[in-house]
């Protein structure tokens, strides 16, 4: 029995947390069992109010954008240095290195910044791909007029995906998860909103392309999209019905999760975001919200005795009945990455929490 195809999840996924210290050049380490260069990194302040701020090696580490907002990519030469061979450097930024204050970092590996050109689809996209860890970055221009069609790389459907327009006016952060998807209507969560999932044809993917309507990404707007497929041991996107007790839902992904993202598909909430460096033990009260600008449980986020999970060796269980995570009857979609997986592509154990 394959447990697992990555037994070292350190390599495509790492989360570094730190304390600014306003200096420029200042270097953060990885302190996972590999080495990992990163090449999608998404930086929050955590102990005051300021925007999420995302960048990737495809677009170069001076472009930017804000899962919390829909502005188009700004420049910036101060917040992110480089992407380096175990880390990154950053610069004086308040938003990547404010002094004294403390940061979360989360970062995913792609292929090092080597991009090719993809013509799968009406439209060329340039694409970087990690077919291992199941990760895709897309650039492009989307069509003219109408449905832009794009390819991604990964060669199946991936299981979740973000579109963003990048260029003048921006856009909201369009996002598509495979928990989402309702009889022949394609589902979609604003990244940057608190809806619930919302019904729109031409939305969808393919073993090979993305399909995006000019609702999503206008015309001849120059844009990026994040695309993942689920890899057994490393990552897992589905689905749970909340119960609304403090006795929660328990979520079984196959891994111990370093970092989870979910979402009530059925109303009005915020994004959660948890993960094993912020909150070192159970129960996991710290959260930090990808459509919000606050600071960790900030307005909206709940306190200390909301919005409560356990990350265990094997999934996460809800500890209280909130909105946001738990609440009878509703519908959740999560993204989750792995610290461990549950047991070794050789079948050994991993020690429970």
């Amino acid at each position: 029995m394959a447990y697992t195809t990555i037994d070292d999840p350190s390599a495509y996924f790492q989360i570094a947390t730190y304390t600014g210290n306003g200096t420029d050049n200042t270097a953060i380490t990885y302190d996972g069992n590999s080495d990992m260069q990163p090449d999608f990194l998404w930086f929050k302040l955590r102990s005051t109010t300021g925007n999420h701020v995302l960048l990737d090696s495809s677009k170069g580490s001076s472009k930017y954008l804000r899962s919390n907002n829909t502005a188009a990519e700004s420049t910036s030469d101060t917040l992110l240095k480089s992407f380096d061979s175990d880390g990154f450097t950053v610069g004086d930024s308040a938003s990547t290195n404010y002094n004294t204050y403390t940061l979360a970092s989360w970062g995913w590996k792609a292929n090092g910044g080597t991009t090719t050109s993809n013509s799968d689809g009406s439209v060329t996209s340039t694409v970087q791909v990690n077919s291992d860890a199941g990760f895709s970055i897309q650039t492009l221009t989307s069509a003219s007029s109408g449905t832009s069609n794009w390819g991604h790389g990964l060669g199946q459907k991936p299981d979740w995906w973000v579109v963003k327009i990048t260029g003048s006016g921006g856009g909201g952060w369009w996002l598509h998860h495979k928990g989402l998807t309702s009889g022949t209507s394609s589902q979609y969560l604003g990244l940057n909103l608190t809806q619930a999932a919302t019904n729109l044809s031409a939305f969808d993917a393919s073993s090979s392309t993305i399909t995006a309507s000019a609702d999503f990404v206008a015309n001849s707007k120059t844009m990026v999209c994040y695309a993942f497929v689920e890899k057994q041991g490393y990552s897992k996107f589905g689905s749970y019905v909340g119960n609304g007790s403090s006795n929660g839902t328990f979520v079984y992904t196959g891994f111990a999760p370093a970092w989870i993202m979910l979402k009530d598909a059925s109303q009005a909430t915020n994004w959660e975001m948890f993960d094993v460096k912020r909150n070192t033990f159970n129960v996991r009260n710290l959260k930090l919200g990808a459509n919000l600008a606050v600071a960790e449980n900030g307005s909206d986020l709940g306190t200390t005795s909301q919005n409560n999970i356990d990350i265990l060796s094997n999934g996460f269980k809800m500890r209280t009945g909130n909105t946001d995570t738990n609440v009878s009857g509703d519908t959740y979609i999560y993204m989750a990455f792995a610290e461990n997986p549950f047991v070794t592509s050789t079948g050994i154990p991993t020690t429970a929490r």
